[in-house]
């Protein structure tokens, strides 16, 4: 019988889903190993594609990972976009839901996303610090024009250091959690809840 030459061949991918693949790999291997141990040609071998391809989208490994934290940071601050309508203590529950569901389902990209701080290169780190401070600033506005928080936050010049030392206590849960604990999302959620309500609530 004969075969349809299309069925031996693998689809030829666009510059976009092309892309979108280096990343995805780039992502995996950077969560695994530190990004002096990642080497472009690894990426270009699982990738099935040249090393000079991967250089024509990517012209150095610092460009590279800089994509890889770039593309976790936008899909993250999409995800966490406030909802309206709802009060501080239910946009954040809401948003730790939507948070922890994306930690499952991009590990790898989470993990490469947090050793962007490690790598000490000035350009990635802008791409991380600045996605921190987007979450930040959405926090300190969710809990500053809520009725119940409002008042009393603006009031506090420790305000702003509290919620960056939260951020850092929950990337911290989230990744021991990704590790194996034995808590469940929910238990994630409420552990994150309690702990900024902790350091925020008038």
């Amino acid at each position: 019988m004969a075969v349809n030459p299309g069925e031996r061949t693998r689809r030829r991918l666009s510059t976009e889903e092309r892309r979108e693949q280096l990343l995805a790999v780039g992502a995996r291997l950077f969560s695994e190993s530190p990004y002096d141990e990642v080497w472009i040609e690894q990426v270009a071998e699982i990738a099935g594609v040249s090393r000079g391809l991967l250089y024509h989208y990517f012209p150095t490994k610092r460009d590279f990972f800089a994509a890889v934290v770039e593309r976790e940071s936008e899909r993250m601050l999409r995800m966490l976009a406030p909802a309206p309508g709802l009060s501080a203590r239910e946009r954040l529950a809401a948003g730790l839901d939507v948070f922890l569901a994306y930690v499952e389902e991009h590990a790898h990209g989470y993990r490469a996303f947090h050793r962007a701080d490690a790598t000490g290169d000035p350009a990635v780190r802008k791409v991380y610090q600045r996605a921190l401070a987007v979450q930040e600033a959405q926090i300190l506005e969710t809990f500053a024009t809520d009725a119940e928080f409002g008042a009393a936050l603006r009031g506090r010049p420790d305000a702003r250091m509290a919620v960056r030392g939260w951020l850092s206590f929950t990337t911290a849960v989230c990744l021991e959690w990704l590790r194996g604990s034995e808590l469940s999302r929910e238990q994630v959620r409420d552990l994150c809840a309690r702990a900024l309500l902790g350091v925020i609530e008038p």
